[in-house]
């Protein structure tokens, strides 16, 4: 009997952005990609719950070195927040454990001033359902049990905050805003400025810094094309070089002698002063080596590096 054997994982590198759908946890979306493209090796970047959808980058290969840049840059939602009750989980999933009036004669000034008060530098306390840590428990197991603990507020940045739409019972904003921001927890704190309670029923990320409005894939376009000619060949041509999840650091060229130093983790002198705390790293013929920091202000190190093939 001839045994079937299965085809081997491809390596590859590269950046796809997935249009993830509702439903699916960000991880269950990796799966499905990572089996599509039949990787050997895949991560995402920013965890999605599983009823927001939008911008899931998935990393292949040494683009995975970058996830964690990804993770840190800034990031924009679009959400709507449904006012007059509260669920147990802050959105759509939980069950509604409170309610409460919607102040009458709600109008666009008004929420836009309340908008304008979470602008900046504030402090927000996370949900009980979130994957932080208290004495080596996640927080959303211990929910599930019933047990809610006190948690330290946290600063986070508001870049932006617009209004898009707004009904007698809910509203419909943008949000540009750093890593740790909890967007359940702001459209909570913005019912209670209203006066009123609020829940999430609608989350979709737009963009992280710094993909701003490339077209997102869905997997549904990903198993259209599996079913066509040069399959592989169609799915890899959606994706994007390692290097585009760094474009917004500044760049340093090398001869071939520099760049062969660099790849062996050695440090080389720059003329001129680093004043940048990361530089994305290139050879003079355009290959991209990775990302060094200045280990003096005239001197820089490689700090993540590409395998060359």
């Amino acid at each position: 009997m001839i045994q079937k054997i299965k085809d081997k994982r491809r390596q590859l590198d590269g950046i796809l952005l997935l249009d993830k759908p509702k439903g699916l946890t960000s991880n269950q979306a990796l799966q499905r990609v990572k089996r599509l493209y039949n990787a050997d090796k895949a991560g995402h970047s920013g965890t999605l719950d599983p009823m927001a959808t939008g911008m899931l980058p998935i990393c292949f290969g040494e683009a995975t070195k970058f996830a964690g840049i990804l993770l840190d840059n800034s990031k924009q939602y679009q959400f709507t927040c449904k006012l007059g009750e509260k669920s147990n989980t802050g959105d759509a999933e939980g069950d509604i454990i409170a309610t409460e009036a919607i102040p009458p004669n709600l109008t666009e000034e008004r929420l836009t001033a309340i908008f304008s008060q979470f602008i900046g530098e504030i402090m927000q306390i996370p949900p009980m359902v979130s994957a932080l840590h208290h004495q080596g428990k996640r927080l959303y197991e211990l929910a599930r049990e019933g047990i809610e603990v006190e948690r330290k507020p946290r600063k986070i940045t508001i870049s932006k905050l617009t209004l898009d739409h707004l009904t007698p019972e809910s509203f419909t904003a943008t949000v540009t805003c750093s890593k740790g921001t909890y967007v359940r927890v702001l459209a909570e704190d913005i019912a209670k400025e209203l006066g009123t309670l609020g829940h999430l029923t609608m989350l979709r990320r737009i963009t992280i810094e710094p993909y701003g409005l490339e077209k997102l894939i869905s997997l549904e376009e990903l198993e259209a094309l599996l079913e066509g000619e040069n399959p592989y060949e169609s799915l890899d041509a959606l994706l994007l070089p390692a290097d585009s999840a760094v474009t917004d650091l500044p760049s340093l060229i090398f001869t071939q002698e520099e760049a062969r130093r660099i790849l062996h983790g050695q440090r080389i002198r720059i003329e001129g002063k680093l004043d940048h705390n990361l530089y994305r790293l290139y050879s003079d013929d355009n290959q991209f080596l990775g990302i060094g920091a200045p280990n003096t202000p005239t001197s820089i190190g490689p700090k993540r590096i590409i395998s060359q093939s």
